[in-house]
């Protein structure tokens, strides 16, 4: 049988060794790289919206500080060890079993694209480890069109966007895998399906408090079509590569970090 396209999968915390040491390289090489733009507001509050989740899930769940994802990838015979941060991870030892968050802060549908497809490529490392990966997106909606009507609004604004964003019945539409919830209660038994949660701005506002967020929105210089993503910290690294059409949508560090084949966004 031939080897399958990971092995050697491990979740350890920050603290780890080797992820420390993994680290302190990529800021090395970062530090002659061309110097890059400061992160948008919108980039800040997608970091800042991950941090109140987190802090919100861990009021009713027990989240796992063992969120670091270190496996190895194997291409054309060779293996290379990779890094991904988990969004949030909740562990069942007794079950074998795992959940796993993927949270995204975004003004388009093609966010949840990106999402599950970060969130198959996470199950099926962690399917080595554990016999059931349980998957669940939770979705800041920072102003993705309800309707195709939106979007034509949208484009004959004063300040379009250089493409069309897609909306989320779009998005819906192409991951017959994603089910809605309204709760984390209402969350699916099946392991094979990923539940998707939304949240609001000011649902945001109303569990870190307004002064505590980087919402002014206007201030940000740049297109409009760019996907909202918390600015990944020197220990946020990822590996696998993304879609083509989602290639514009990190931000410039982020988009480096793909470039270098240590971010999936």
């Amino acid at each position: 049988m031939a080897p399958g396209r990971y092995g050697r999968p491990r979740l350890t915390n920050e603290d780890d060794k080797r992820y420390r040491e993994h680290v302190a390289q990529f800021t090395l090489q970062r530090g002659n790289n061309k110097a890059m733009r400061p992160p948008r507001q919108r980039d800040l509050f997608g970091g800042e919206a991950e941090a109140a989740l987190r802090a919100w899930l861990g009021e009713t769940l027990t989240i796992s500080d063992r969120r670091i994802l270190e496996y190895e990838e194997r291409r054309n015979r060779r293996g290379t060890m990779k890094y991904r941060e988990i969004d949030a991870v909740v562990l069942n030892d007794a079950e074998r079993s795992v959940w796993v968050f993927e949270i995204k802060a975004s003004r388009t549908g093609g966010s949840l694209r990106k999402a599950i497809g970060q969130l198959r490529e996470t199950r099926e490392i962690l399917l080595l480890l554990y016999r059931k990966v349980f998957t669940t997106v939770l979705l800041v909606d920072t102003g993705i069109p309800a309707d195709d009507a939106a979007v034509v609004e949208l484009i004959a604004s004063a300040n379009p966007p250089p493409r069309p964003p897609m909306t989320l019945q779009a998005a819906l539409e192409t991951l017959p895998e994603v089910r809605t919830i309204a709760s984390l209660s209402e969350r699916s038994a099946d392991p094979d399906q990923t539940d998707l949660l939304r949240f609001s701005v000011d649902a945001i506002i109303a569990l870190a408090g307004k002064e505590n967020l980087s919402l002014d929105w206007d201030a940000d210089d740049l297109p409009d079509d760019e996907e909202t993503e918390p600015p990944p910290a020197a220990e946020t690294f990822y590996s696998s590569p993304d879609e083509a059409d989602d290639s514009d949508d990190d931000n410039p560090l982020a988009a480096a970090l793909r470039r270098a084949g240590m971010k999936d966004g």
